[in-house]
């Protein structure tokens, strides 16, 4: 008989009922060390005080209008990313899926408004997640998302990550963009090298083509930048954000240039919750604090801390992992067995990990982690792996 809850994840037996700070708890008081932050979405920690604070304030005030009206709260979101960022305008979403959606509309409407409706295909690459919608999916095109859901979105070139000759072959006539993950997380803590993502921008403004970077999970400071694509020196043309910019609550948004931007005029696009006053408010606060050169500093110095840390726990253990990946506090430990048993023995330290493609074990902790339970995270995966090779 099926349950009540549709079955499409296969989840972990833990159920918790309170969160502070890097810390979750179960019923019964046990406390677990979240390493994944609900899979980089708590940026700023379990209940954090300020975030509360500024859900409170907003929820005694007013939750939802619509946006059939101006919302004040929204158009201070929009004007602190716009200040922060490459982007001349921004639109709210609810998640990192709508934002690709609106992200694929955005990109194909500014080719038919310059009279080259064929441009409409949109390079992508191997190993990339941009959500669970049928054009998201579309998008990725791997056979484990698609398969039993066609017919799909036509209007995808998939290439191979790291195939630079079949992009230049990719990229022609009917191309609108060039989508890709700076970092991507679910294919397993591959970053993009710096010098890949200049010549993605030096492409599309050879051939017109838009460039589309999605930063749902790589965004919002995770890498010890706003945005990862800081670390390169460019700047997109449309950017999708979704995750860390709620700090837990849901929120997302699309930021683009105004020649990017310019087909969606009223009507093109909607919204009924997105950027509803409770979720910008709390998108605000979030924004005020990640944005903070300090902050971010901080968030780089315990990178270095705890990549180094996890260096010493590869060492230690040659015949678990190989090695560690990623930037900033989007870490990847690319293992040596199945990950799912690191994270199911990490269940047993009461540490928690996210698994993710490519043999790795993703470590996404809040980045307010600190020192101290860098430390601790990194003992408690020490034993985690000695269990697995049943070296306790």
């Amino acid at each position: 008989m099926i349950p009540a809850v549709l079955p499409t994840y296969n989840r972990a037996p833990l159920t918790f009922v309170r969160g502070e700070g890097s810390w979750l708890t179960e019923a019964d008081g046990t406390r677990y060390l979240d390493l994944g932050a609900g899979i980089a979405v708590n940026a700023l920690g379990h209940a954090n005080p300020e975030l509360v604070a500024a859900l409170t304030e907003q929820a005694q005030k007013l939750w939802h209008v619509s946006n059939l009206y101006r919302i004040p709260e929204q158009e201070r979101l929009a004007e602190a990313l716009v200040s922060s960022t490459f982007a001349d305008t921004v639109f709210f979403t609810n998640s990192g899926t709508e934002a690709a959606e609106l992200a694929i509309k955005m990109a194909r409407k500014y080719w038919y408004d310059k009279d080259q409706p064929e441009r409409v295909e949109i390079v992508t690459f191997e190993g990339s997640f941009h959500g669970r919608s049928t054009g998201a999916i579309a998008a990725a095109g791997s056979e484990k998302m698609v398969k039993g859901f066609g017919p799909l979105m036509p209007g995808f070139v998939h290439l191979k990550w790291g195939d630079h000759d079949g992009l230049k072959a990719a990229v022609g006539p009917k191309t609108a963009a060039i989508m890709i993950e700076p970092i991507q997380g679910e294919g397993g803590i591959r970053p993009l090298p710096d010098q890949c993502l200049k010549g993605l921008r030096e492409l599309c403004d050879k051939t017109g083509a838009l460039l589309i970077l999605d930063e749902v999970q790589c965004g919002m400071g995770r890498t010890g930048r706003l945005f990862a694509h800081e670390w390169a020196g460019v700047t997109p043309d449309i950017m999708m954000v979704a995750k860390g910019i709620g700090g837990g609550f849901p929120l997302g948004a699309v930021l683009a240039t105004e020649a990017a931007a310019s087909g969606m005029v009223a009507g093109t696009h909607g919204s009924t919750y997105g950027g509803n006053p409770l979720a910008c408010a709390v998108g605000a606060k979030v924004v005020e604090i990640i944005a903070d050169p300090d902050f971010l500093s901080e968030v780089n110095r315990k990178a270095a801390l705890f990549r180094q840390k996890l260096e010493a726990l590869v060492a230690t253990h040659p015949d678990v992992f190989e090695s560690v990946r990623g930037q900033g506090l989007m870490l990847g430990l690319k293992c040596k067995v199945a990950p799912a048993d690191v994270v199911k023995a990490g269940f047993g330290e009461h540490v928690l990990t996210v698994p993710a493609a490519d043999n790795v074990v993703r470590v996404l902790p809040p980045l307010t982690i600190t020192d101290e339970e860098i430390a601790e995270a990194v003992a408690r995966l020490d034993r985690a792996a000695a269990e697995v090779t049943g070296n306790v």
